[in-house]
């Protein structure tokens, strides 16, 4: 049945004979499939042939209007909330600054207003919600839903982010880190044919997002793609800054929002916030620059050794830093054109994110769509038509 379904979720209207085609099903078979799917309204008529003889073939495609689908794309201080449809077009959404750092209880709280006024606005109950995803700037146990050790989450280790849910929701949760779901909404709706990309949020902190394949590489322990606390300098080096996860001469230390913004103040500069550091550089302040283009190269001296590593097609850079992109990715590009081999860098991109602030809750939205709708999850919904 879900093979079946899996045909229509692209997007792609067929008739009863397509899928016959497709699937190498006698037509009883793909009757009846057919006909379980459209009771339980996960497909729907979508037209009909012109004939040239005969009756027409009525065609069916996925109904994404069946149900939503909540998602909440959760950075150290700002979260964005989102209700999509299940294809994971975003119907309607929200944001707001947050700490973080106040813990689970009362940020998943402002999750949970935010969900139940977004539902309000689109005319939507909870008994609609098939699956809910939320994201956060810290390593996740993807297979548990927890948070593990955070360095800048205080209190959220191992708390209990799908009990919460299930308060008010009868539907998968699904939690992952906040970069991994933009690399996958970068990857599912700018780069569908391209299965090795790497995604950069640059922000506060600094993270990476892996798809290989076209599936978001985790590692064993969901630790992959921590490029920020990959140390750029030796143990025996002077002046190495201190990072936040207690470490020094991290990437993020060096490149992050908060360092940028120690730096300056440092250097004699006002700036309260990473915004504040970022409009400085963008006016082109000269020591401002200066530290960018730095930062700039000591990221790319981390990519470049992730080049080398894996070999992705694309590297997509988003995040708040992202708008320094004159003064970042040119220092990105230089140190990974000259420590990568060619091999691994001659059909290379190195581009900005176009989906920017939305790339996060849409790839969420497309990893829960994912699961609620794989083969063997499908039968629920059959049985369970909304």
């Amino acid at each position: 049945m879900g093979e079946i379904l899996a045909l229509f979720r692209d997007g792609t209207a067929l008739t009863r004979s397509e899928v016959m085609t497709s699937t190498g099903l006698s037509r009883t078979t793909v009757n009846q499939r057919l006909d379980q799917l459209l009771q339980a309204r996960l497909i729907a008529p979508a037209g009909e042939d012109s004939p040239t003889r005969g009756r027409p073939a009525t065609r069916f495609g996925f109904n994404a209007a069946r149900g939503v689908l909540l998602v909440a794309d959760l950075g150290a201080t700002g979260m964005r909330a989102a209700v999509c449809d299940l294809n994971g077009v975003i119907a309607s959404e929200s944001q707001q600054r947050i700490d973080i750092t106040e813990g689970p209880d009362r940020i998943i709280g402002l999750v949970g207003e935010h969900f139940t006024r977004l539902l309000a606005e689109t005319g939507n109950t909870p008994h609609d919600v098939h699956g809910i995803g939320m994201s956060v700037p810290g390593p996740v146990d993807f297979n548990r839903g927890v948070v593990v050790n955070p360095p800048i989450m205080t209190g959220w280790d191992g708390y209990d982010i799908r009990g919460w849910f299930a308060r008010s929701y009868d539907c998968p949760v699904l939690v992952d880190k906040d970069v991994n779901a933009m690399a996958f909404g970068e990857y599912r709706r700018n780069f569908p044919t391209t299965g090795h990309l790497l995604m950069l949020k640059l922000g506060t902190g600094i993270g990476a997002g892996v798809v290989v394949g076209g599936q978001i590489y985790r590692g064993a322990d969901g630790a992959a793609g921590d490029i920020g606390h990959s140390q750029m300098t030796q143990p025996d080096d002077e002046d190495q800054p201190l990072c936040r996860c207690g470490n020094v001469g991290c990437v993020e230390a060096y490149v992050g929002g908060w360092a940028l913004m120690r730096d300056l103040q440092a250097a004699g500069r006002d700036v309260a916030s990473v915004d504040a550091a970022i409009e400085l550089a963008l006016a082109g302040d000269p020591v401002a620059v200066q530290i960018t283009r730095r930062a700039g190269r000591v990221l790319g001296a981390a990519v470049a050794g992730a080049v080398s590593l894996f070999n992705p097609r694309v590297v997509v850079i988003g995040g708040q830093l992202a708008r320094v992109e004159g003064q970042l990715f040119a220092g990105i590009r230089e140190m990974v054109y000259r420590r990568s081999l060619p091999l691994a860098t001659t059909r290379l991109q190195i581009v900005r994110s176009s989906l920017d602030n939305t790339a996060g809750p849409i790839g969420l939205a497309l990893s829960v769509a994912d699961a609620i709708f794989a083969p063997d999850a499908v039968g629920r919904l059959i049985t369970d038509p909304a």
